[in-house]
């Protein structure tokens, strides 16, 4: 499939989920990324073409992205290897002193290998003011097992300590625990089995775990329960209460606490909703802030985007692509338009 410019035919969404009848379900979506395998990869071809926007007359910001945008990230790795064997220059050193800015952030984040990219977020998020921590519950709850044990060890590498210790000096309270916890890796996996007695025992647990010095239940519930389970949870302690869970997470917790386990909630019911809210976030600010819009197009752009831009449509009223048109300018416009790929009719 290609974007062309200018006048669209059926949106990319539109394309795919009339082959897969999933229309109506994306929060069950999970493997629908915009960017995909370049069946006509060459590196030859693209590592010559890197040399010239390089040391051509002039940097030739287009062509730079539409290579790095057009190939998956492995794909980009090899490219990376290739050059420094045709070259003896590192292709991420190469581009930072060809480029500046937004746009240089956006290059570096498609270059770095994806545990290094996850470990560089999740430091800075562990090392900013408040507001930041909800990155970090984002990198630990979203990402795969087998991909946040490689960010762990990335962070471990990179900084010369553990990122529990960060979260330890960093973080206090119900928070700290459960970035702690999640930060294990030991969610459960879903088998395809809903276990209902434990769902009613788990709903008994939250109900006598409410009130001060009780966040335990909920910390062990939020970090260690598969998302299946959990939305069933949410379901039930309803049901039983009258009550959203949401609801009494806002009644009974308050600062730090409640910003966490609200942002896990969102996280459980509906994870591309969850990203499709904080891009929105992102272009409402009064400049665009890129470092959210990079990190959630790079990083779910081979996993979920699609469903991402389909939440985003619903909720909005206005496509993503759309509203990043109408934001962001010059060369990131181009770069994030490319991650995005399609406008949602």
């Amino acid at each position: 499939m290609s974007v062309s410019r200018g006048e669209m035919g059926p949106s990319l969404t539109q394309e795919i989920l009339s082959h897969l009848g999933l229309a109506n379900k994306t929060a069950a979506w999970g493997t629908l990324g915009t960017l995909r395998t370049f069946l006509s990869f060459s590196v030859d071809k693209d590592v010559q073409k890197l040399l010239r926007a390089i040391t051509g007359q002039g940097v030739d910001h287009s062509a730079i992205i539409e290579v790095l945008t057009n190939r998956s990230r492995e794909q980009r790795q090899l490219l990376s290897r290739a050059f420094w064997e045709r070259t003896q220059q590192d292709l991420l050193k190469s581009l930072q002193a060809a480029l500046s800015g937004n746009l240089e952030r956006i290059v570096v984040a498609l270059l770095q290998p994806l545990a290094q990219s996850d470990a560089q977020e999740l430091r800075t998020a562990l090392k900013a003011s408040s507001p930041a921590k909800d990155v970090a519950l984002e990198i630990l709850a979203t990402r795969a097992p087998p991909r946040l044990q490689e960010c762990l060890q990335a962070y471990k590498r990179d900084f010369q300590v553990e990122a529990e210790e960060d979260i330890k000096s960093g973080t206090s309270s119900i928070l700290q625990d459960l970035l702690l916890a999640l930060a294990k890796g030991s969610r459960e996996s879903y088998c395809g089995i809903t276990d209902y007695n434990l769902a009613e025992q788990d709903v008994k647990v939250l109900q006598q775990g409410e009130g001060p010095g009780k966040e335990d239940p909920w910390v062990q519930i939020f970090s260690q329960r598969n998302p299946e389970h959990l939305r069933r949870v949410f379901d039930l302690y309803q049901w039983h209460t009258g009550q959203a869970l949401e609801e009494a997470v806002r009644d009974r917790f308050h600062g730090d606490a409640q910003v966490a386990l609200l942002t896990l909630a969102s996280v459980v019911r509906n994870t591309p909703l969850y990203f499709a809210d904080k891009l929105h976030q992102g272009l409402q600010e009064t400049e665009p802030n890129y470092q959210v819009l990079t990190r959630i197009l790079i990083s779910r752009s081979e996993i979920d985007l699609l469903s991402i831009r389909a939440e985003f449509k619903k909720k909005f009223g206005k496509s993503l692509y759309s509203s990043l048109q109408d934001t962001v300018k010059g060369d990131c416009q181009q770069a994030l338009l490319a991650l995005c790929r399609a406008e949602d009719l």
